[in-house]
C-alpha cells in the first residue's frame, strides 16, 4: 500500500463482521489460507480473528456488529470533540472507566466507521508475502451512491481518493497506509467486498476446488468476460477474485 497517513482515524484495526456461526467463518477461512489471531477479552462476546497477512477479519456473534471497518484510536475520549465536528451525527458512543470505549458512524452511503480505544487481539507474526489461496489482497470495496461525497468524507480522516476509471470496475481508490477502501457503484458490488488479484486465475479456481470451495456469487456486469470469480463466506461476506491488470 502507498505510503499515506490516517493518523486523525488511527490505524486500522478489522473489518469487522457479523458471524452467526463463528466456527463454519473459521473453517471456510481456514481453507483459504488464512490464520486466526489470539484475541483479548475487549469483547464480552464470542470472536474470532483471521488475517491473511494483510487483511484482518473480526468474526462477531453479536448482533449489533454489521460489517464495520474498524480502526483504533488511543486515547479515544481526548480526541471525542474533533470527531463531533467532522461527523454528522455518531451511531453510537460506549464511553466511561467501566467499559470499553468505542464510537460510530456511517459514511455518506450508510457504511459504518467503528472507532476503539486499543486493540483487540494480538498482532499476528504472519507476514504479508504470505498469501492466501485468494491471492493478493488490494481493498475493501464499498458500494457508493455518491461517490464523490463519499471520498470527501474518507479524505477528511487523512485518506487520499485517487480515481481509477481504467480498472476493471471503474471506482475510487481512497489510500492510507494501513488499508485501502475503495468506492464502487452499488450496481457492481451489493456489499462490503474483499478484493484480491492473482497471477495466474485458472491455477487459483483449480487449488479452491481442490479444498472444496467453488463460486457462488453474482459476478457484476463488466467482469462476467474477464477472468473473475466471486466467493461467499458462511456469515455472507463477498470475497472477489481477479486476474492481475496488464500494467
Amino acid at each position: 500500500m502507498q505510503e499515506y497517513s490516517d493518523r486523525l482515524l488511527g490505524r486500522f484495526l478489522e473489518l469487522s463482521i457479523l458471524a452467526p456461526d463463528i466456527q463454519a467463518s473459521l473453517n471456510f477461512y481456514g481453507k483459504l489460507g488464512f490464520s486466526e489471531a489470539a484475541v483479548g477479552e475487549a469483547w464480552t462476546h464470542p470472536y474470532a480473528v483471521l488475517t491473511d497477512g494483510r487483511i484482518c477479519l473480526g468474526l462477531h456473534q453479536q448482533s449489533d456488529f454489521a460489517p464495520s471497518t474498524t480502526f483504533v484510536m488511543p486515547d479515544l475520549l481526548q480526541h471525542l470533540d474533533g470527531f463531533a465536528q467532522l461527523v454528522h451525527r455518531f451511531e453510537f458512543r460506549r464511553l466511561g472507566n467501566d467499559v470499553f470505549n468505542e464510537i460510530g458512524w456511517l459514511d455518506p452511503s450508510g457504511h459504518l466507521i467503528r472507532l476503539v480505544e486499543a486493540r483487540t487481539f494480538s498482532p499476528s507474526k504472519r507476514k504479508a508475502a504470505d498469501e492466501s489461496l485468494c491471492g493478493y489482497f488490494r481493498e475493501i470495496g464499498l458500494p457508493t451512491a455518491s461517490q464523490d461525497t463519499a471520498k470527501a468524507h474518507w479524505e477528511q480522516f487523512g485518506f487520499v481518493g485517487i480515481d481509477e476509471p481504467d480498472s476493471m470496475l471503474p471506482h475510487i481508490s481512497c489510500t492510507s497506509d494501513t488499508i485501502d477502501i475503495g468506492l464502487y457503484e452499488p450496481a457492481h458490488l451489493q456489499g462490503p467486498t474483499l478484493i484480491f488479484e492473482v497471477g495466474d486465475f485458472d491455477e487459483t479456481l483449480a487449488r479452491l476446488d481442490a479444498n472444496g470451495i467453488k463460486p457462488d456469487g453474482r459476478l457484476p456486469g463488466p467482469l462476467r468476460r474477464m477472468s473473475a470469480a466471486v466467493l461467499t463466506a458462511p456469515e455472507g461476506t463477498s470475497i472477489l477474485i481477479a486476474a492481475e491488470q496488464p500494467i
